[in-house]
């Protein structure tokens, strides 16, 4: 999943996604008093709107290049950053909120990428990270090449989930949610569910 296979998905169409925030920003993030956000892998926008929308100085950054050009047409009250954090690193204790929805960081030595996600929370701020629910994705058939129905399988657990990011806490952190929970617009015609985290770091 580099910026390639991310720049063709884009590519494949004007407008992938429905435009509307996801459901488990809107429910954590309302009331919140506005800071500075981290919208990571911001995608076509609709968090980093929402986002600004609501008095939060936001800072988008997606791997792909198409995304944040068609992201950021019309929008320069949001910093649209394109980078691949795997390789430049976060900003250390800087964001009031980092929101990382359907984030895909693979596991790797030393947990490098998701540390530095966590130390670009700044004391008290807050970091949601929200995944796909791996019980949602049914296994192979095992007569049928993946290649051949789909491409490639996405394994979910080849990537961090919340249950692998509580492991690597220390006494700084707060959990304030970790849920399994339904997402308000189901897909492709069934419901669908994520996995919700959201810690506070101490002041």
């Amino acid at each position: 999943m580099d910026q390639q296979f991310w720049d063709d998905m884009y590519g494949e169409t004007e407008q992938r996604f429905s435009g509307l925030p996801n459901d488990a920003l809107v429910a954590e993030v309302t009331g919140m008093a506005p800071g500075q956000a981290l919208d990571l892998g911001s995608g076509e926008g609709a968090d980093a709107y929402w986002l600004a929308e609501r008095g939060w100085q936001v800072t988008a950054v997606d791997i792909s290049k198409v995304a944040i050009e068609r992201a950021s047409a019309g929008h320069p009250e949001i910093s649209w950053r394109q980078a691949d954090i795997t390789v430049t690193p976060l900003p250390a204790r800087s964001f009031d909120l980092v929101s990382a929805h359907y984030f895909p960081i693979g596991h790797e030595p030393g947990h490098a990428t998701v540390r530095g996600l966590l130390e670009s929370v700044a004391p008290g701020g807050t970091l949601l990270f929200v995944a796909h629910d791996p019980a949602e994705f049914p296994e192979p058939d095992e007569h049928v090449h993946e290649q051949e129905r789909h491409g490639p399988r996405f394994d979910p657990y080849a990537y961090y989930l919340p249950a692998d990011i509580l492991g690597l806490l220390d006494d700084q952190w707060t959990v304030q949610v970790d849920e399994r929970r339904d997402r308000n617009r189901p897909a492709a015609g069934h419901q669908i569910k994520d996995l919700v985290l959201r810690l506070q770091r101490a002041n």
